[in-house]
């Protein structure tokens, strides 16, 4: 244990950390969360990029030489579903080879700490719920649960490869990705449970995110505005980077780890 102090210690003097627009450390910020009463934690594709998710956005994202905006919207759903859920089994092949990283294990850690622990995630890779966090808001879906477009009900699904038309088990009716896609909005319950973790929290982690696309872009302002010290762990700086309390550059399987 003595050990492990020491090795940490000795890691956080050698890590050249860049911080912004204050200059708390990672000590300073550990000092926080073990008086913290209630933290909640905004996390990105940046938590998943150290577990090797890709993004699907870019070049890179390209299949078949369609976008994923092309994909992930409901007229693409009505005109083609089987294209969709060719695309949507290809990114479950992908993902079925990734694990939770340190990060993704760092905050279950952190859960079992805090009274009251909330993370919200925009990522659909199911890898949070995966590590074992049990307060989740996947603000944006989960790739492994499907909702009948008929009868809306939610199930877990980790078939490989996807059969095709798959079938709901209640109805009959066709299962689509449980997907908030492009033109859709968000699920009311989960905006709900989201912004009452924001306004309540001593502590806002956001992880890997760059906070551009809303609700997300609201989350920072909403958390200061009730009290919260914000917190941003990113590979770069983000809009947000000047506007939060403290701001530190670095991978979250390097940083999020340091917090405990």
């Amino acid at each position: 244990m003595f050990d492990d102090l020491c090795l940490g210690a000795k890691f956080i003097r050698s890590y050249e950390f860049q911080t912004m627009p204050n200059q708390f450390t990672i000590l300073d910020v550990r000092d926080r969360i073990r008086q913290a009463k209630s933290v909640t934690v905004l996390t990105g594709a940046g938590i998943s990029a150290d577990s090797g998710v890709p993004t699907f956005r870019g070049p890179d994202g390209l299949w078949k030489n369609f976008r994923p905006e092309e994909l992930a919207s409901p007229d693409a759903f009505d005109r083609d579903p089987k294209l969709v859920w060719e695309w949507y089994n290809w990114r479950r092949e992908l993902l079925a080879t990734k694990i939770p990283n340190p990060a993704h294990e760092a905050l279950v850690k952190l859960e079992a700490l805090i009274p009251n622990f909330w993370v919200i995630t925009q990522n659909v890779d199911g890898l949070h719920a995966a590590a074992g966090t049990q307060h989740l808001s996947e603000i944006h879906g989960n790739i492994w649960k499907v909702r009948c477009i008929q009868c809306q009900q939610v199930t877990e699904n980790h078939a490989l490869p996807v059969s095709f038309p798959p079938s709901c088990t209640a109805c009959g009716g066709l299962l689509r990705p449980h997907i908030v896609w492009f033109g859709e909005s968000l699920a009311t319950d989960d905006l709900e449970q989201s912004y009452a973790a924001l306004q309540r929290c001593d502590i806002l982690l956001i992880i890997g995110t760059s906070g551009l696309v809303y609700p997300a872009a609201s989350f920072a302002p909403v958390a200061k505005d009730h009290g919260a010290f914000v917190v941003e762990l990113n590979l770069e700086t983000t809009p947000h980077s000047s506007v939060v309390d403290v701001s530190f550059q670095g991978r979250a399987k390097e940083l999020v780890p340091l917090l405990l």
